[in-house]
C-alpha cells in the first residue's frame, strides 16, 4: 500500500518579496473550504479510513467563521421538515443524499451536542449559540488528527499521474483525492467569494446562473415610497409570465428599495431563472375573502363617513401602509372625506388589498445573502457527488447548484453532502488500496 506524509516544518527562504517552499505539502485527501460542508466531509473521510491523511484548506485566518454567523449567532442547523420541495437547482438528488446520511441532529449528537427545535421545525444547540457547534466540530477534528491549514487560497488545480497538484500563491500541495467544499459567492466577509467557481468554470465545468438566494429583492424606490419600516403579516406569491411560481406566507418587511422576510428570502432564488420578468404579489389580509373585504369597507364607510380618506384604512393597517394603499388604490386626494367613496372605488381598494404587484428589478448584495442560487451543475456530478470530468475530485455544499428554503436547509445540506462526499470520498481511496 503506498504511503503519504504531509510536512508542517518547511524551510524557507526569505527574499524581501518572496517566500520560497523547500518541500511540497503532501496528503491523501485534501478538503478546500473550512466551513460546515468541508468539516463535516474531513470528518466523515477520516472516520471511513483512519489510515488517511486529510487536510482542510482554508483562505480565512481560521475556520467555521460562517458558522458562528448563522441563525443570527444560534445555529439554525437543520429542520425537522425536510422534503424535495424545500431544495432548488440542476441537482436533483438532493434528499437522497440527505437520507443517505446522519442527520444533523444525529451528527451533532455524536458530538456530543444536545439540540433542540422550536414549534417551526427549525433545529438549535440546546445552548443557543452556535460557538457551541464550531467548538464541538473543531474537538473532532483534533480528536482524529485532521490537520487545518489557514490563509491558503488554490489557485490552481492540476492533475498528473494519479495526483492532484494545489497551487496557492507560497504552498504546493500534492493529494490523491479532493473535495471541494468552499462555497459560493455569499456572505463574502465570511471567506465565500466565489472565485473556485471562476477556477473551475476555467477547468470546462459548467456552471449554472449564479443569483442571490435566500436574500432581499428589490424594487424600484419610488414604488415604495412611504412603505420604509412597514412590516406586515401576508401572502407573498412569486409571479411570472402570468403564471404563479410559488406562494409563501409570512411576516413582510419593506425598507427604501427592497422587499424581506423570510416568505420573500424562500422566493429570491426565482430571479435566477426568471430575471426581469419577475414579480412579487402581495395579498395583505390571506385571512379574508375579497367579498369579505369588501363587505368590511363598506362597514367602515358608513362608520367614519366624515373622517378623511387618510383614516379609511387605519383600523385594519398601521398607518403608512394604510396611506400607501389609499395612494395607490383610488384616485382622490387623502383630504377628501371618506363618504363620497364609490362601491366600485371599495371593491378596487379590497383588488388592491388581496393582490397588490411589486416589479422586481434584482436581488440583494452578495453580503446581504445567505445562500447561491446556481453553481456546478448537476451534469458535472454523479450521485456520489464526484466529479465526471476529473476522478478523484468530490464537491460538497453550497458550491453545488443547490439552494434550500430559510429555515435551517442549507445547513443541512451543507452537512449531509459534505459527510456524503467525504465517506465517497475514502471509499474510492480504499478500493484503490486493495
Amino acid at each position: 500500500m503506498e504511503k503519504t506524509y504531509w510536512f508542517f516544518d518547511v524551510f524557507l527562504i526569505i527574499n524581501k518579496s518572496a517566500v520560497i517552499y523547500l518541500s511540497d505539502i503532501n496528503a491523501d485527501i485534501v478538503v478546500i473550504g473550512g466551513g460546515a460542508a468541508g468539516i463535516s466531509a474531513a470528518i466523515e473521510a477520516k472516520q471511513a479510513l483512519p489510515s488517511a491523511n486529510v487536510i482542510i484548506a482554508e483562505r480565512l485566518d481560521r475556520i467555521g467563521k460562517k458558522i458562528l454567523a448563522t441563525g443570527n449567532g444560534r445555529c439554525n442547523l437543520s429542520n425537522k421538515n425536510l422534503s424535495e420541495n424545500s431544495y432548488h437547482g440542476s441537482i436533483t438528488n438532493a434528499i437522497d443524499v440527505i437520507s443517505s446520511t446522519k442527520s444533523a441532529e444525529e451528527f451533532f449528537s455524536s458530538l456530543g451536542v444536545l439540540c433542540t427545535y422550536d414549534s417551526q421545525g427549525r433545529i438549535y444547540p440546546q445552548s443557543n449559540s452556535a460557538a457551541t457547534i464550531l467548538n464541538a466540530l473543531r474537538i473532532k477534528l483534533s480528536q482524529l488528527g485532521i490537520t487545518e491549514i489557514c490563509n491558503l487560497q488554490i489557485n490552481e488545480i492540476q492533475k498528473k499521474h494519479n495526483r492532484f497538484i494545489l497551487l496557492s500563491k507560497e504552498n504546493k500541495i500534492i493529494c490523491r483525492r479532493i473535495i471541494i467544499a468552499c462555497g459560493g459567492y455569499a456572505a463574502p466577509s465570511f471567506g465565500t467569494d466565489g472565485s473556485m467557481i471562476g477556477l473551475l468554470r476555467s477547468m470546462g465545468y459548467k456552471i449554472t446562473k449564479i443569483c442571490p438566494a435566500i436574500a432581499p429583492l428589490k424594487v424600484a424606490s419610488d414604488s415604495l415610497k412611504g412603505l420604509k419600516g412597514v412590516r406586515v403579516k401576508g401572502k407573498v406569491s412569486a409571479v411570472a409570465n402570468g403564471k404563479i411560481l410559488r406562494e409563501e406566507i409570512g411576516e413582510i418587511q419593506f425598507t427604501e428599495n427592497s422587499i424581506s422576510g423570510i416568505c420573500v428570502f424562500n422566493l429570491a432564488y426565482f430571479m435566477s431563472q426568471y430575471e426581469n420578468k419577475l414579480s412579487l404579489k402581495v395579498d395583505f389580509m390571506p385571512e379574508m375573502s375579497t367579498s369579505k373585504i369588501e363587505a368590511y369597507l363598506l362597514e367602515v364607510r358608513n362608520t367614519r363617513s366624515d373622517c378623511t380618506l387618510e383614516d379609511f384604512l387605519t383600523g385594519i393597517f398601521t398607518k403608512n401602509l394604510a396611506i400607501y394603499l389609499m395612494k395607490n388604490s383610488v384616485d382622490k386626494k387623502l383630504n377628501e372625506k371618506i363618504s363620497t367613496l364609490q362601491k366600485n372605488e371599495i371593491q378596487h381598494i379590497a383588488d388592491k388589498i388581496k393582490s397588490f404587484e411589486f416589479k422586481i428589478s434584482g436581488c440583494s448584495s452578495w453580503n446581504n445573502a445567505q445562500t447561491t442560487s446556481g453553481g456546478i451543475s448537476g451534469i458535472c456530478i454523479d450521485n456520489k457527488l464526484e466529479s465526471t470530468l476529473d476522478k478523484g475530485l468530490f464537491f460538497a455544499g453550497e458550491i453545488l447548484d443547490v439552494n434550500g428554503d430559510c429555515g435551517g436547509f442549507n445547513l443541512e445540506w451543507a452537512w449531509s453532502s459534505g459527510m456524503w462526499a467525504g465517506r465517497n470520498c475514502a471509499a474510492s481511496l480504499k478500493i484503490k488500496e486493495i
